[in-house]
Parts: structure tokens; sequence; C-alpha cells
């Protein structure tokens, strides 16, 4: 019999759950939540669903399925924290990035650019994910990638303008990182009206396709 994920989805704002397609539910995050608050939550609102297995998106650095450092948006406490014990199930534990560039993969040389309340970014190569940390790499003015096309950039510089980085970026990445193509996800990635050539857009479900192929072959 083929063993049930559920697949949760860790962001800045939300924390959106699903364990089958099209059923997906979800409850508030935010700078004050802490694991131990996380995991009650997620028990609560998945009563009545049967897993067998649990993939993580976390919004921070993943190092070997273990969280490498306390995100910049949610509270404290994350880094050591043991989910398989608080949860009862086996879990795998990604960086979020990385596991909705795994649902957007279509082959080659891919990079995912995910624009949300930060930056997430990931690559992957004929079939090798590497989740990669370019949103705090410098850019301009003394601010970074994640300053510009994060949150705060596009409310400090309007939607036009944070369109113009997006686009300038993208190009600038996929120059340096010889992508085949870019996919842009991230719940931000709607209000962009034109895309880079090369790029496409992704969307926030492939989150939950990445998830559900983390405990494939």
């Amino acid at each position: 019999m083929k063993k049930k994920t559920l697949v949760v989805d860790i962001g800045g704002t939300h924390v959106k759950l699903m364990v089958k397609r099209g059923d997906h539910r979800e409850f508030d995050s935010g700078p004050k939540m802490r694991p131990k608050e996380m995991v009650a939550q997620i028990k609560q609102i998945t009563r009545g669903w049967n897993f067998d297995t649990i993939s993580i998106g976390f919004p921070a650095p993943v190092r070997g399925g273990k969280i490498a450092r306390d995100p910049k948006h949610l509270g404290p406490g994350w880094v050591g924290f043991d989910f398989r014990k608080a949860l009862g199930k086996p879990v795998q534990v990604i960086n979020d990035a990385a596991m909705q560039a795994l649902g957007s993969y279509r082959g080659g040389r891919m990079l995912f650019l995910g624009l949300g309340t930060g930056l997430g970014s990931a690559m992957i190569v004929n079939g090798v994910l590497e989740p990669m940390e370019l949103a705090h790499l410098a850019y301009k003015n003394g601010k970074t990638y994640e300053d510009y096309l994060g949150l705060r950039g596009l409310e400090r510089l309007g939607k036009k303008k944070w369109r113009q980085h997006v686009t300038k970026v993208t190009k600038k990445l996929m120059a340096a990182l010889e992508a085949d193509y870019v996919v842009l996800g991230g719940g931000n990635s709607k209000k962009l009206k034109k895309l880079p050539a090369g790029a496409r857009l992704g969307n926030n479900e492939n989150a939950f396709v990445g998830g559900f192929r983390m405990w494939g072959k």
C-alpha cells in the first residue's frame, strides 16, 4: 500500500498543509511563532487526516535535514528542534525554496527564485538539487538581493521599480549560473506583468508536489 505524506510549507506569514491534491489547510505564522506552537497547530488542524510521513519546507538554511539557522521572519528555537519526536512520524526537512524547486523541475539546469516574504533560491542540475542562499549576497547601495526582491523591497520601491529589479536580477543570475531556464515562484510572483526571457511563472502548489516527491524514489 502506498504511503501518504503530509506536506507542511512554512512561510513568514502562513503555514500551509496538504495531504492530498486539492485539499489544503493553513494557519497564520509570523515573527512570534515558535516550533512547539506550530506543532500544536499542526496536530489540531490535521485531525481526521491519515498520513505516514511528513515533508517540511522551512524558510531558512537546512543542512543534512537539520535546520542550520533560525529564520528571519519567525520566532526563535528552531535549530535542533526534533520534529520527528514532536510529531510522532518520520519527517524530512528541506529549505522551502528547494521544496518548491523540486516540484517545479522539468529537467536540465533550472534556477528557482521564490519571491515571497524574503527571497528563496535553489538550483537543480540534471536532477541534483542544491539549495542556495543568494538572498543575502550584496546587490546595490549596501543592500542585498532580498532587500530589493523580497517583500520589503516591493513595499519600499513600489510595483513598477520592483518588477524592473526582478527582471534585472533574474537575467544576471541566469547568466552567472548558466541556467537553462528560471522558475519564478513565491506569492509575489503573481504581481509580475512581463516575465524575463528564459523565465516561467511557478505555482505555490509546486511546493506540495516537491514535498510528495521527497518521499519518492
